[in-house]
């Protein structure tokens, strides 16, 4: 049982204004959990815009020393860096093949995703002259985003005619409605890439994400390709999370401030208040990815959602009032005891006591979203859960 991290785990200043606390022991037993729900099939990670903003190398090193083989990321530049930290692997780049990234692809060892016929004349021209390396095939079954088709992937298929060079160790395809068990198109695609597999007899295949591998073993394949899940994220709205909170987001407390009913917070004058209030000011705002849209109840910033988000101090949620602005959020804190609560403190942004996607949610976006937006002026610090 993972512990809950007090949002005064850390409390030295180093001018950090907010930080985040990244527990490896969760995000290696998220891969295992990812693993068991895996099988028969084989589990890779998805690591791509800097390990779901919680660091590459760290991420990648602790996923490696877990065991696994296979990584996916979206640039060649992204899968150079990931090769530092995973010698023996797999590393396989999703976003295209564009001319002049083949010597990369070759000198890193990485695995171009090839998602077009022009992709496939690239690279295949790179094999001829250059003999032969693996890549990967992408084919759309619905998304139209990245892939070849599926009447392209069957004449490739049955092309005898195609260099010997031209060789793909995985052939992948990308769920569009995979949060969603009950949508058609999920049997729809299922069946589309279950022909192309059999055409592309005895290469591995791949289909599910994180919301894939949970739809059952006929989506699993040979390897899975879980993202969000490895970080703690909710990969569907109408299901739970299978896996357990991997980072804790915390901001300081610049000032607190006392404020009277009708007096109005931040900009706009949005919000005012109904009763005499306290007023947690903390460096955090938008330029942090603690979004705009997550300013308090009244602002008009969300469609349809007007709660806005929610703190965590001392045992009590705390709202944010008004809009949150640039590099700082005013969080309410009247029902904390004022003599329990002091500037320099911390509020929890996210983590065991508000989930991830509840914070999203607040504005009307999704976990990936809110991870992958974290900037640089968090100080990262990364933990081990069980070991104290």
């Amino acid at each position: 049982m993972k512990r809950p991290y007090s949002a005064f785990d850390v409390t030295e200043d180093d001018g950090f204004g907010a930080r985040l606390l990244i527990d490896l022991d969760a995000l290696a037993d998220n891969w295992r959990t990812m693993c068991r729900l895996s099988a028969p099939a084989r589990c890779s990670a998805v690591v791509k815009a800097d390990g779901y903003g919680l660091g590459t190398q760290p991420v990648i090193r602790t996923l490696y020393d877990a065991g696994c083989r296979d990584f996916f990321v979206a640039t060649a530049h992204e899968g150079e860096i990931a090769r530092q930290y995973a010698a023996e692997s797999r590393i396989f780049v999703m976003n295209c093949l564009l001319p002049g990234i083949e010597p990369l692809c070759r000198s890193a060892d990485l695995i171009p995703v090839l998602a077009s016929m022009e992709h496939v004349a690239i690279w295949t021209q790179s094999c001829i002259a250059n003999g032969d390396h693996p890549c990967a095939l992408q084919i759309d079954t619905g998304m139209n985003r990245l892939g070849i088709t599926v009447e392209e992937a069957e004449r490739l298929a049955g092309d005898v005619t195609r260099p010997a060079g031209f060789a793909p160790v995985l052939i992948m395809s990308h769920l569009v409605c995979g949060d969603d068990p009950e949508h058609l198109l999920n049997s729809t695609q299922l069946d589309q890439f279950t022909r192309i597999s059999k055409a592309f007899a005895g290469v591995e295949a791949s289909l599910s994400n994180s919301a894939g591998i949970l739809l059952g073993e006929d989506f699993r394949f040979d390897l899975t390709r879980p993202g969000i899940a490895l970080y703690g994220g909710r990969s569907s709205p109408v299901t739970q999370s299978v896996t357990v909170p991997v980072v804790t987001a915390l901001a300081h407390i610049v000032t607190i401030r006392n404020a009277a009913a009708g007096e109005t917070v931040s900009y706009g004058a949005a919000a005012k208040l109904q009763r005499d209030s306290r007023l947690a000011v903390c460096s955090v705002g938008y330029a942090d990815g603690y979004m705009r849209a997550m300013s308090g109840a009244g602002t008009t910033l969300r469609g349809g959602n007007t709660q806005g988000a929610r703190g965590f101090v001392l045992g009590h949620a705390v709202p944010v009032v008004g809009r949150v602005t640039m590099d700082l959020t005013i969080f309410d804190v009247t029902d904390v005891p004022a003599d329990q609560l002091k500037p320099g403190d911390s509020i929890e942004l996210f983590g065991h006591n508000v989930p991830l996607d509840d914070v999203a949610a607040a504005a009307d976006t999704i976990g990936y979203e809110l991870l992958t937006s974290l900037g640089s002026r968090y100080r990262r610090h990364y933990i081990h859960s069980s070991t104290g």
